[in-house]
């Protein structure tokens, strides 16, 4: 750092290094005592300047609206959930708007959330344990895109749920929906329900390529399978074998029609899927005419299946297989079932 003089101006100039590049600015006088006070003066400036602390800019979070994210996050989801989740998401997000209101995501709070949960909680405790498992998960997505930096759904203490039995068809209420049943597409769909425990989602996008006659001692089994157009609930393939009523039921409808490996097995036009809602509404309707109970509908039947097996001595494990259920948790709820091992704890006494 030093002070020279140019012709190109009167006053004297101060040369000084930037960065390892000379850089030089005028002192604004013709006098050189006073171009060495400027230069004293600007050391003293630089000297200081290095001295303060650097504060890095704020970067102000990003602002967005729930109805905003919602869009976005749907967006993301859609490759990877199913239509049915999907929906759920849609549905609680829609929920959330309508008790919060349109607001941006950093000002909901522990307290507003608390209030939108106990609320739900007292009209339905499902749907809100619904809305809470499906808000939570996306607002921790919310997080990673840095729109929000803690997630206040993981703050709630979710209020305890009453337990209830699933409700089951026995035999005897099965062969009266069966009578009640006005086509034989549905019959079928419904006897194979209750003998297989598969999900009607399964059921509807079930293909030829599905079922093998002659595996597993003869009666053969059905390979849920996922493809492109069809995913199961946790994204496996799985095996369950069929009794000879299923086998029975499936011949029937192979040797009825004229088809190829990847075409539906339960139609009401051939080559044409039937929709979940239709068949799930066909049964309902159904059990209404059987004078039945009004907690049956078409997942009723799934239970049935399992909790059958659990009366007639068949292990949870067995059943969670055969279920496709990913944790044995899940298959627990039909444990009251297993009488004979309680009548035999009690027994020991």
């Amino acid at each position: 750092m030093f002070i020279s003089k140019s012709k190109k101006s009167p006053f004297y100039q101060l040369t000084y290094e930037v960065n390892g590049k000379r850089t030089t600015i005028t002192t604004k006088t013709r006098n050189l005592n006073e171009a060495y006070k400027f230069l004293e003066n600007f050391q003293k400036t630089k000297e200081q300047s290095k001295k303060q602390p650097q504060i890095e800019p704020q970067v102000e979070p990003k602002i967005f609206l729930l109805s905003n994210f919602k869009s976005e996050y749907i967006e993301f989801a859609l490759p990877i959930k199913s239509k049915k989740y999907l929906a759920s998401i849609s549905y609680a997000f829609k929920q959330l708007i309508s008790f919060c209101g349109e607001i941006p995501l950093n000002e909901i709070d522990i307290r507003l959330l608390d209030k939108f949960i106990t609320t739900t909680f007292a009209r339905t405790q499902r749907g809100a344990h619904q809305y809470y498992r499906t808000l939570k998960a996306a607002f921790n997505k919310a997080m990673e895109w840095n729109y929000i930096s803690v997630n206040p759904f993981t703050k709630i203490k979710f209020p305890k749920m009453s337990k209830s039995f699933p409700a089951y068809i026995t035999d005897d209420e099965f062969l009266i929906i069966i009578a009640n049943s006005s086509h034989e597409y549905l019959k079928d769909i419904y006897s194979v329900a209750f003998d297989t425990g598969l999900r009607l989602g399964e059921l509807v996008n079930m293909r030829w390529n599905w079922i093998d006659f002659f595996q597993s001692d003869g009666d053969g089994q059905i390979t849920v399978k996922c493809n492109d157009d069809f995913l199961t609930k946790n994204k496996n393939e799985r095996i369950v074998p069929m009794n000879e009523k299923v086998r029975s039921i499936l011949i029937n409808r192979f040797n009825s029609s004229i088809h190829t490996p990847d075409e539906v097995v339960f139609y009401r036009k051939q080559c044409k899927m039937l929709y979940k809602e239709w068949v799930s509404k066909q049964f309902k309707k159904t059990v209404r005419k059987s004078n039945l109970s009004e907690k049956y509908h078409f997942h009723t039947l799934r239970h049935s299946f399992a909790s059958r097996l659990v009366q007639k001595g068949v292990s949870l494990y067995v059943i969670k297989e055969l279920l496709g259920h990913e944790d044995l948790a899940t298959t627990q709820i039909y444990s009251h079932l297993e009488q004979k091992n309680l009548k035999d704890a009690v027994n020991l006494l």
